[in-house]
């Protein structure tokens, strides 16, 4: 790890070590040609002149998937439309909010949450093995190639789906779009690297406030991202967007290898295709790290894991529906009103930072995740009823908290290992994000259609249910903890 605060004293000690001068007569040869483990890493071309490191390139990198995520449902959703002939009745259909949706309506629907779940399955599915080999491996050959690999890999995706829309080409060809950004490690890579460079480049007291502040790029890049796209795409159609989500995903790529410095020491035998990276990652959930810590130690470990996949799980899964909740009667939303509801939503990762740093100088973090939890909870059962736009709203402002249990799990993992696991914890981390989006987006997109004969939002009501889980186990982890303090106290 190289910390900016120890930069001054690495020059002096290492001069002392190329000649020798503190070294014992008792080393030999081969001891005294190993270089210095705390050299300082290569730099990057040219020096940011903003005190940033990682933050563009999450911030850039998110603003090309938001921006493509919802305009590429709404172009399943039109070209569906087109092919089964239901164009013709949807305004009609919308502006008779007392009809029920006839088959024709249902069939878009239904045939649009399926391609979201084939276009989600082939991308992550693929991701599933490539992320956690690039986690693991940046340990070792550094963070800065996989910062720049999967952002290539989005820019290759956006290329396929602009090739798509031009020649008219049936919506399967999406699978080979995502088939090539999942084999780049796909943006859980990017996320996976940016993490891992905070967790090298922070203590552990404040680790928690600096990965809360990463996740607010995600939600302010977000943001915007959702209103452009809303407007843009209702005034020019949806190839200039892609245009511009091409540009993104490569200035984020040339950010990288321009501007961010590397925070790892890189050994140049390091091999990305190397069965130790699946090793470091299982001797962490199995022996619980290097510092030890006992059973209870692997338990927290194994439930705070849990945890995290579940919540993203339900995060991602009942995000992709909104799109299609609000694209249907009784709301019939358009571009601009679905780009206003996506900014909303995003809207939320700046009042959860907000939120989290108050809350963290009167509340333990594990309180500040169940408080998190029960804002989630909250706007997902407004959800579930919601059937006018105002109502609709109103659920998006109750989840003005709901982000801030995710860093609050990224920190609490990051702490239970020692400084030199962090990438293989983050290796795991990453391997279980590729997890959720692979079962949220097959269990919602599954649960979505086969539900709307009875209950439109019962996947909102069976994600804020899930929830009840982690909550649960959040607390209950931070009782024992308290009561095993009081026991060490009172002996």
């Amino acid at each position: 790890m190289y910390e900016p605060d120890t930069a001054a004293i690495l020059p002096d000690d290492e001069e002392l070590k190329a000649d020798g001068s503190n070294f014992s007569s008792g080393h030999d040869e081969d001891t005294l040609q190993l270089p210095p483990p705390t050299s300082r890493p290569a730099g990057p071309p040219f020096a940011c002149p903003l005190p940033v490191s990682v933050e563009p390139v999450m911030f850039l990198s998110v603003f090309a998937v938001v921006l493509q995520a919802p305009l590429t449902t709404q172009y399943l959703w039109d070209r569906i439309s087109e092919d089964v002939g239901y164009n013709a009745s949807k305004m009609s259909e919308c502006g008779n909010r007392s009809a029920g949706p006839n088959a024709l309506q249902k069939e878009v629907e239904t045939l649009t949450a399926h391609w979201n779940l084939y276009i989600s399955l082939a991308g992550f599915s693929v991701g599933l093995l490539v992320v956690p080999l690039l986690g693991s491996w940046s340990d070792f050959a550094g963070r800065r190639p996989v910062l720049i690999i999967p952002n290539l890999g989005l820019a290759m995706q956006v290329v396929v789906y602009l090739i798509v829309m031009y020649l008219k080409l049936p919506v399967a060809y999406f699978l080979v779009g995502r088939l090539l950004s999942g084999l780049s490690g796909d943006f859980n890579a990017i996320l996976a690297a940016c993490f891992a460079y905070v967790a090298d480049t922070s203590d552990r007291k404040a680790r928690t406030f600096r990965v809360a502040v990463l996740e607010a790029c995600i939600g302010l890049s977000g943001m915007f991202a959702s209103i452009i796209g809303g407007h843009w795409r209702r005034m020019q159609g949806y190839i200039n967007p892609f245009w511009l989500v091409l540009a993104t995903s490569l200035m984020s790529a040339l950010y990288a290898f321009l501007f961010v410095p590397e925070s790892v020491e890189k050994d140049p035998s390091a091999k990305l295709l190397t069965i130790r990276h699946h090793k470091a990652v299982w001797h962490i959930f199995s022996t619980g790290g290097s510092e030890g810590g006992g059973r209870f130690l692997r338990c927290k470990l194994w439930l705070y894991m849990l945890c995290f996949f579940l919540v993203v799980s339900i995060h991602i899964g009942s995000r992709e529906l909104y799109v299609l909740y609000e694209l249907s009667p009784p709301l019939c939303w358009g571009s601009t009103l679905i780009g206003y509801g996506s900014a909303a939503l995003h809207l939320c990762y700046l009042s959860s930072l907000l939120g989290l740093k108050v809350m963290l100088h009167w509340l333990e973090d594990s309180w500040v995740a169940v408080i998190s939890l029960a804002s989630n909870i909250t706007g997902l059962l407004v959800f579930s009823v919601a059937d006018t736009t105002l109502l609709m709203f109103t659920g998006y402002g109750f989840l003005f908290f709901f982000v801030a249990a995710t860093p609050v799990l990224r920190a609490k993992l990051s702490k239970l290992v020692s400084q030199s696991e962090q990438g293989a914890l983050f290796s795991s981390v990453a391997c279980v994000e590729s997890l959720c989006f692979l079962v949220g987006s097959g269990l919602f997109n599954s649960v979505y259609p086969a539900t709307l004969h009875f209950m439109k939002g019962f996947a909102f009501l069976l994600a804020a249910i899930l929830l009840l889980i982690p909550a649960s186990i959040i607390g209950t982890l931070r009782c024992l903890e308290m009561r095993e303090l009081s026991d060490a106290m009172a002996s």
